[in-house]
């Protein structure tokens, strides 16, 4: 039945015994006995299938299965669901076979395995939608995603036998998921191997050149480091620790990454090389305090970088990671980063969570991911994202690095970095959240969109009368926050739109008129709507009235009615661009304020606001969504000449419940007063937000710049008008973006 030769077959059985071999001394008879069936089953089942390199494939789920026990640390039922991961998705048998050989659990995580599979290999593409599937499996069983991981760590070394433009698809979406994801469960060295592997082929120049450069520091510093390290072993050998030190170099991915956000040469680069000291603890005494009697020997020694002293012992990272770092002055002047661990500390460093299972007796693997997976979770009951967002905020608030946080009363808050202090209240608590006006950073008042760091004790203030506004979905940075945010407004617009319907059909019985289709007709042409929703919803808000309603009813309704009821009831979009159509025309793609979900943002560039002429832009080779510009923005002028096919109309309904934030200049002749007099016009008397405001007087005269909050452009022309009667104003305008 297989088609191997003999070479082949000797190849198959030196791999299978080098797996055998590389087994933890501590697994039964028994259990080596399931693992050699397990072999002979995906063996069996594989036949005589090759992977792209023409090598037999029973190969793959054989370095699999090495991968996961040598380097991840797990036990037999992952070598077995190693071995077998790719049977049920690419041969006959099925789930039922595999609980029949080996039983319930192993089915459990093949099962979760062959869900994953196709929308991760298939295509090489990443499916947002299916990832949703792969983190279900987490809180059925972790070791899902870890197997998944060694999967994918041996398809990145065997990658070279893939054409140029799947080595680049697939190496990017390693980069975008699969390293995050092994350095958020602790995977250092998988998740080093992972981005080197990946830069190497995204960037095969930069790789080959860092490489070498790398290399060529490495053996220049061979006698710096020597004698670097040479007194340090004194002092250890003299306090009789047993230990182990040595040299390592930087990873060629962290190396470029650093040169790449920090836009600096390679020279300026200090830690390419960097020492550790991993120890053996002497009993009775706790790890920590013997990592700081080991930094005390070492700073006696050398002078210390105060700023770059990194104490993850006391405060471990939160996918386990303990370690103490710091800088030193080395000698010939040249900065070098210690790092000192425990040789626990040093196995969790390397294998994760995995190596918390051989000091954590009497606990399931899911206890160490415990918080983790409860955020997982979370996320992943969440019904306001959509697929796309859902994995921007994964890989946001789980992949990014976290920060520590307290309460008033000491309680540990963890977040992503960037978090603000909206995210801390509706981390606390989802109604804290929902209340909140302020809040005390370290005791000193500061906004809602505040960003943390690390250490912050912060205390929210709330007030009964808030609730949710809209512009806090720019503010927050987590999953949670947003999440509550739209849930809340979700139920907002619920309500608003029973209100609007009853507030409507209440008028319409007065005038003895029932809601048809030829009511709605009219009420739309008036109030420029599409949805009967829509309508509601701004009945509901009191965007619009219904003071008019038995005049609007006696007009003659200038449409047609082009679609059955309940359907929108025009075209919301052109297909292109006519020169000769108004801008105005009914076919334009129309902006509306109350969409849950909207289909267009706006561009960034030229931050248009409702009432701007605008354009939009769509991109044919993807699904995003459409870019609104203002018509004048230059690079929609660009676009307009150069992807004209790509340009749409698109014109706004009315906006009065967002805010949009614009800048306008005044100046003028400086008087006493004249500050007090300026907010009050804005503050006071067209009840608009202030974000800032900046006033400079010289020689008699004042410049004012204020970023302010409008609704649309009609506000914002009010206000201009309101601020050129003061007294003293000679111009007011508004500061287009370019």
């Amino acid at each position: 039945m297989f088609e191997l030769s003999v070479e082949e077959k000797s190849k198959v059985m030196e791999a299978y015994q080098e797996l055998a071999d590389s087994l933890s001394p501590s697994i039964s008879k028994t259990n080596k006995e399931l693992i050699w069936k397990a072999y002979n089953f995906a063996l069996k089942a594989h036949g005589n299938e090759r992977r792209k390199s023409g090598e037999p494939y029973i190969l793959h789920p054989i370095a699999v299965a090495k991968i996961v026990t040598e380097e991840i640390g797990l036990g037999t039922k992952s070598v077995i669901s190693a071995l077998l991961h790719d049977v049920v998705e690419d041969t006959e048998y099925s789930l039922d076979d595999i609980e029949n050989e080996f039983g319930e659990k192993i089915r459990i995580i093949i099962d979760g395995l062959t869900k994953i599979k196709g929308a991760f290999d298939s295509n090489s593409s990443l499916q947002s939608s299916t990832f949703r599937k792969l983190l279900i499996t987490l809180s059925e069983d972790v070791r899902v995603i870890l197997i998944k991981l060694a999967d994918r760590l041996h398809n990145m070394r065997t990658l070279g036998a893939l054409p140029r433009k799947k080595q680049i698809k697939i190496s990017g979406e390693t980069l975008y998921l699969y390293a995050p994801l092994a350095h958020r469960l602790g995977l250092y060295a998988i998740k080093s191997e992972l981005e080197n592997i990946s830069l190497k082929y995204q960037e095969p120049e930069v790789y080959r050149d860092l490489n070498n450069r790398i290399n060529h520091t490495e053996k220049i510093s061979g006698h710096f480091l020597k004698k670097f390290i040479e007194p340090i072993k004194g002092k250890l050998d003299e306090q009789k620790i047993s230990y182990d030190i040595f040299g390592r170099p930087k990873a060629i991915y962290s190396v470029w990454h650093k040169m790449k956000t920090k836009n600096i040469p390679f020279e300026q680069v200090y830690d390419i090389l960097a020492v550790r000291i991993i120890f053996k603890p002497k009993p009775g005494i706790a790890e920590k305090t013997q990592c700081w009697y080991i930094y005390s020997l070492v700073t006696d020694l050398f002078k210390v970088k105060p700023d770059r002293i990194r104490d993850w012992v006391s405060n471990p990272k939160a996918n386990g990671y303990e370690a103490l770092h710091m800088t030193v002055m080395g000698p010939h002047g040249k900065w070098i980063e210690v790092q000192i661990r425990s040789e626990r500390m040093d196995k969790i460093a390397e294998r994760g969570f995995a190596a918390h299972w051989e000091y954590k007796t009497g606990e399931s693997v899911e206890g160490e991911l415990d918080k983790w997976i409860k955020k997982v979770s979370d996320l992943l009951q969440s019904k306001e994202l959509s697929d796309i967002e859902f994995l921007e905020d994964f890989k946001l608030n789980l992949f990014e690095s976290e920060i520590i946080t307290f309460s008033p009363k000491g309680r540990e808050v963890s977040l992503p970095n960037g978090a603000t202090a909206l995210d801390f209240a509706y981390e606390i608590h989802t109604q804290v959240g929902h209340k909140a006006i302020g809040a005390k950073v370290n005791h000193k008042l500061v906004p809602l969109s505040y960003k943390l760091i690390a250490g912050d004790q912060v205390e929210i203030l709330t007030s009964d009368i808030q609730t949710p506004q809209y512009g806090w979905l720019d503010i927050v940075r987590t999953a949670r926050a947003k999440s509550a945010i739209k849930s809340a407004f979700k139920d907002q617009r619920k309500k608003l739109i029973a209100k609007g319907q009853k507030d409507l059909e209440d008028n319409l019985k007065e005038l003895n008129y029932r809601p048809n289709s030829s009511v709605f007709r009219k009420l739309f042409e008036e109030f420029d709507l599409q949805t009967k929703e829509e309508l509601y919803l701004k009945l509901g808000r009191e965007i619009v009235t219904l003071e008019n309603l038995k005049k609007i009813l006696k007009k003659r309704s200038k449409k047609k009615q082009v679609k059955f009821w309940g359907l929108e009831l025009f075209s919301r979009r052109t297909e292109h661009v006519n020169e000769d159509t108004d801008s105005n025309s009914d076919d334009a793609f129309i902006l509306r304020e109350d969409q849950e979900d909207p289909d267009y943002r706006l561009a960034k560039c030229c931050a248009p606001i409702p009432g701007d002429d605008v354009i939009g832009y769509t991109n044919p080779d993807t699904s995003e969504d459409i870019i609104i510009h203002k018509s004048n923005c230059p690079i929609a002028l660009k676009l307009i000449s150069s992807q004209a096919e790509s340009i749409i109309q698109a014109k706004w309904t009315a906006h009065k419940v967002m805010a949009h934030l614009v800048q306008i200049k005044a100046d003028g002749i400086d008087r006493i007063g004249l500050a007090n007099d300026l907010t009050s016009a804005i503050s006071k008397q067209l009840d608009v937000n202030i974000r800032s405001m900046h006033i400079e007087s010289r020689d008699g005269i004042f410049e004012a710049e204020l970023d302010i909050y409008v609704h649309n452009t009609d506000d914002l022309a009010n206000l201009i008008l309101s601020i050129s009667k003061l007294k003293g104003v000679e111009s007011v305008k508004r500061v287009e973006k370019t």
